[in-house]
């Protein structure tokens, strides 16, 4: 998850609306909280896809669930399977789901950029881009991805925070909609062999990502691969430009080393022209990776454990956001 907290599952459960359902529809074992909040309006959206433009006040007498997600966020993309099932099981029982696209890079400011993302992910929910974090603020919210379920009354009921906390949300939204509660459990991913942190490469976020020998600070130099690079670490090699939010390679051949430790990595990366980068782990060739557009590239999957991933860029124009592991 994006922000503080990476790959922590914190969900808070309020009640689930008195009225309605009395006390033995709450959630949990937890008193009632008498500080659920009305939900806040969707405020100053760039662009709304898969729908006219939608306000809270319209969606009174519906079930809503708001998610705040990215399309390059490797948390964001793998609550997106839940997402979309709840959407398609209960859209016909009175839930409305909503996803509030807030932009981490410049690129996902883009509307055709977004317009792809949703076509190739299947997402056939309404989509608002949030460009100036203005909903993002109004709901005050802190987190990729993030969900508000809010009930029919406009009163926002519960939340979940990061990836995992599915069957809770599920339960939460059925019994809103009046439906059964499912048969079917959603298991949680487990992450538990994931020890790399998320590593960005530009120098607003980078943070000590890059190896201490190499310069994290903006502007354009040549750089020479260390003798060795530490765990959870990069290296570049190489002429780069690097800039706030990405490193972009100036010359042909420029590499980046990385050592991590999980059973996968994942690119953001954008590039000026298609280019096929080749990869290896280990020593090991992987599968090539081209890069045609601004978003995440699966770089590599198997087997858990410390590993040294080498990417070879073969023109410049290559700009590297940060690595992600699943």
């Amino acid at each position: 998850m994006r922000k503080l907290l990476s790959l922590i599952v914190l969900v808070f459960v309020a009640v689930l609306a008195i009225a309605q359902f009395g006390p033995s529809a709450l959630l949990s074992n937890e008193p009632t909280q008498q500080d659920s909040r009305p939900a806040p309006e969707f405020s100053e959206i760039s662009a709304w896809l898969n729908s006219p433009p939608l306000t809270v006040e319209s969606l009174r007498g519906k079930v809503v669930l708001v998610q705040f997600w990215t399309y390059s966020c490797i948390n964001c993309l793998r609550t997106l399977p839940y997402v979309t099932k709840w959407h398609e099981q209960y859209k016909d029982k009175g839930l409305v789901v909503v996803g509030v696209h807030t932009p981490e890079f410049a690129f996902e400011k883009e509307r055709a950029n977004v317009e792809t993302a949703v076509k190739r992910l299947g997402i056939h929910y309404p989509v608002a881009q949030d460009n100036q974090y203005r909903t993002w603020r109004a709901f005050g919210n802190q987190y990729w991805p993030a969900a508000y379920l809010i009930d029919r009354s406009g009163t926002i009921v519960a939340t979940q925070f990061g990836e995992g906390g599915y069957q809770q949300m599920e339960n939460a939204i059925a019994r809103l909609v009046g439906e059964a509660m499912p048969t079917a459990q959603a298991t949680d991913p487990d992450l538990s062999a994931v020890a790399t942190p998320e590593l960005y490469f530009g120098s607003e976020k980078n943070d000590g990502a890059i190896v201490e020998a190499q310069d994290a600070t903006r502007g354009e130099r040549a750089y020479t691969l260390p003798d060795n690079v530490p765990p959870n670490r990069f290296a570049l090699s190489g002429l780069w430009n690097v800039t706030g939010d990405r490193a972009t390679s100036s010359a042909d051949g420029d590499e980046i080393l990385l050592r991590f430790n999980a059973r996968k990595v994942n690119l953001v990366a954008g590039s000026v022209s298609p280019q096929t980068l080749s990869v290896t782990v280990d020593g090991t060739p992987q599968p090539p990776v081209t890069v045609d557009g601004s978003r995440l590239y699966p770089l590599y999957a198997g087997p858990g454990g410390e590993h040294v991933l080498r990417l070879k860029a073969p023109k410049p124009g290559l700009s590297a956001y940060t690595f992600t592991f699943g």
